[in-house]
């Protein structure tokens, strides 16, 4: 978790709906590359909810599985819902989809909306696109998802560095 007083340069919170599926997969994919490119100390990750109705419950079976078949894990993470702070905490806020993009430009105030994107802007080619939830499907929908968020990850690496190379 991110915490208020840490010494990183940018701080990037994940949301989809309940915080079980899409959101910790992003999580744990984007902690994955970060310590693959010792950058812990650059960029902290966080991820949430829109709702909080699973707060406090470990990401879904079918997602620990299908990130795990890749080698991260994502055990340790809990729901949580969206916080009032964390609009100010982060610097970067990305939602899953649609509904999530809009339910947290809603929940913002004005000077913080500028900070909440869609995740797949990050994605070459699918700017724009939502990432599907894989809640009701089977084990191919998470793949599906992971694949999504490992793309959005690199894009989104390398937009990162693009902003640590010009400080």
């Amino acid at each position: 978790m991110v915490t208020p007083g840490d010494s990183v340069q940018t701080r990037i919170l994940l949301v989809c709906m309940g915080n079980i599926c899409r959101s910790p997969m992003a999580h744990g994919m984007v902690r994955h590359r970060l310590r693959e490119l010792r950058w812990q100390e650059r960029v902290a990750v966080d991820s949430a909810g829109t709702h909080g109705y699973h707060a406090g419950s470990a990401p879904d079976e079918r997602a620990q599985a299908a990130t795990a078949r890749r080698g991260i894990d994502i055990s340790d993470l809990r729901a949580r819902a969206v916080a009032a702070e964390d609009f100010t905490r982060f610097d970067l806020i990305l939602a899953m989809d649609e509904d999530n993009l809009a339910s947290l430009r809603e929940a913002a105030a004005v000077e913080h909306r500028q900070k909440i994107h869609l995740f797949m802007e990050y994605a070459a080619g699918d700017a724009g696109r939502s990432v599907p939830d894989p809640y009701y499907g089977g084990p191919i929908g998470f793949e599906r998802v992971l694949d999504m968020v490992e793309e959005a990850t690199e894009g989104l690496l390398q937009r990162l560095q693009a902003g640590f190379d010009e400080r």
